[in-house]
């Protein structure tokens, strides 16, 4: 076997490789010969059937396993012989035309193609020490624990029919049906529809026009949908609602007492607001981590720079905009709704792309340099999060992860990213910032779209 260097271009390595017909024919060989205690063939004895018997029946067949084993090994060989490591598989440019490929699978003809790969760039870690981040610190403010212990008690808040007319506050059963231009649109309609009048839960005008109706009136509801509404093929249009009130309700009175919190499972009021108190800390801390990653990740990209695989990018890329694309299509909305055009956007998205390979190679290096690895029990815990979330699923979910290793590989990462961010924030300078809810959460979004790899 012959294998020659004939691309070395930056992270680009392309070979020659040409296997001799003779060593694929010894293979050929070595592999009818075990076929021959494994077959059963009618008029021969077990393991007594000829190889070139054998050859006949199974000769091509076994070939093209014999080849495809060869890539992989010679792949592998390279690599190691060179000391290199792939940054995505190899590809292979294997013989096309058919009667060519028919001779080196009947072992006829040597095996020759091309294999070209991208290497893993070399990144030399920057000094940690030289980073500095701010870590965010919020505390609970008591208004916000008895705002949401009001909305708690709103949400228990029992309801008694009524045969008056309509007033703010006062809850709506509705059957409507929405149309534009005469036409019923999709998600316009509904059966039994719950509206609190004063919740601002439906579109701006539509709640208004329910004051003073009763139960059993119909009414025709006129609405314009914002320009910036979700649903693009609704934004800015005009829209007619045929509404029958089915119900009316008025509102009993809101209890905030010991008895709201046994009916949650909890002992008391005071325990209640322990609750929420720690749930409010736990989101802030969340929202604060994201925040602090964000710090470190945007520190990092900017400390390193090298040449980036182009195919791993490429693959980044197609991932991200996939998803892009998706949720375009889901939402109805264009890349002019979003401001933008889809050049500019693949230019965006691209950088994107870019960021996250970078800082993937980034934090794989400095995980291998410091012998960061995630555990198996920490895996099992990933894996039975997911569980929770698909009830009645759960073999079907456990099935996906132990036959697709990108799967499993995926949730892996994330726990890998962690524990690294945990590593270099024992390195790095860090100064607690105290700040309001408010600062905290704005661009929350975007917070953890740039901190994700």
């Amino acid at each position: 076997m012959q294998v020659t260097e004939t691309v070395s271009d930056g992270l680009k390595r392309e070979f020659k490789v040409v296997v001799p017909a003779e060593e694929l024919d010894n293979r050929l060989v070595e592999r009818l010969t075990s076929l021959k205690n494994e077959v059963r063939i009618k008029g021969f004895r077990p393991g007594k059937v000829p190889v070139n018997h054998l050859r006949k029946l199974y000769g091509k067949s076994a070939m093209a396993e014999i080849v495809q084993t060869m890539l992989g090994e010679v792949a592998r060989q390279t690599l190691d012989e060179r000391g290199e490591r792939a940054a995505t598989p190899p590809s292979y440019d294997l013989p096309e035309e058919e009667e060519r490929a028919n001779d080196i699978l009947a072992g006829k003809a040597d095996l020759s193609y091309t294999m070209t790969y991208e290497v893993l760039p070399n990144v030399v870690l920057g000094d940690f020490k030289t980073i500095h981040v701010d870590r965010p610190v919020v505390d609970v403010d008591e208004s916000e624990v008895e705002a949401q212990l009001q909305q708690i008690a709103e949400n228990g808040r029992t309801f008694e029919e009524k045969q008056g007319k309509a007033v703010d506050g006062d809850r709506l059963t509705l059957s409507y049906v929405g149309k534009i231009d005469g036409e019923p649109f999709e998600g316009g309609s509904d059966e039994n529809g719950v509206l609190r009048l004063g919740s601002g839960q439906f579109i701006p005008g539509f709640e208004e026009q329910l004051v003073g109706t009763a139960a059993g009136d119909e009414k025709t509801v006129k609405v314009d949908f914002p320009e910036d509404y979700g649903a693009a093929q609704l934004a800015g249009k005009q829209a007619m609602f045929d509404v029958t009130v089915k119900e009316v309700a008025t509102p009993g009175d809101l209890e905030i007492d010991d008895a709201l919190a046994e009916r949650l499972g909890l002992e008391s009021l005071d325990k209640l607001r322990e609750a929420i108190r720690y749930q409010l800390r736990g989101q802030y801390e969340q929202a604060a981590r994201m925040k602090l990653k964000r710090q470190i990740l945007d520190k990092l990209d900017e400390l390193h720079d090298f040449e980036l695989p182009p195919k791993m990018v490429e693959t980044e890329f197609d991932n991200i905009w996939r998803q892009v694309v998706a949720d375009m299509t889901q939402s109805g909305r264009g890349f002019e709704e979003e401001d933008t055009t889809e050049e500019a956007a693949r230019a965006d998205y691209q950088k994107i792309a870019e960021r996250r390979v970078r800082l993937g190679l980034v934090l794989s290096e400095i995980g291998e340099k410091n012998n960061i690895e995630v555990r198996e029990e920490e895996v099992q815990r990933a894996l039975a999060a997911q569980l929770r979330q698909f009830p009645g699923q759960e073999q079907a979910v456990v099935d996906y992860y132990r036959n697709d290793p990108q799967a499993l590989g995926a949730l892996r990462a994330p726990i890998f990213e962690e524990k690294v961010v945990d590593f270099l924030l024992e390195l790095v300078d860090v100064t607690d910032k105290p700040m309001t809810k408010e600062e905290l959460l704005k661009d929350e979004e975007e917070d953890a779209k740039v901190a994700a790899t």
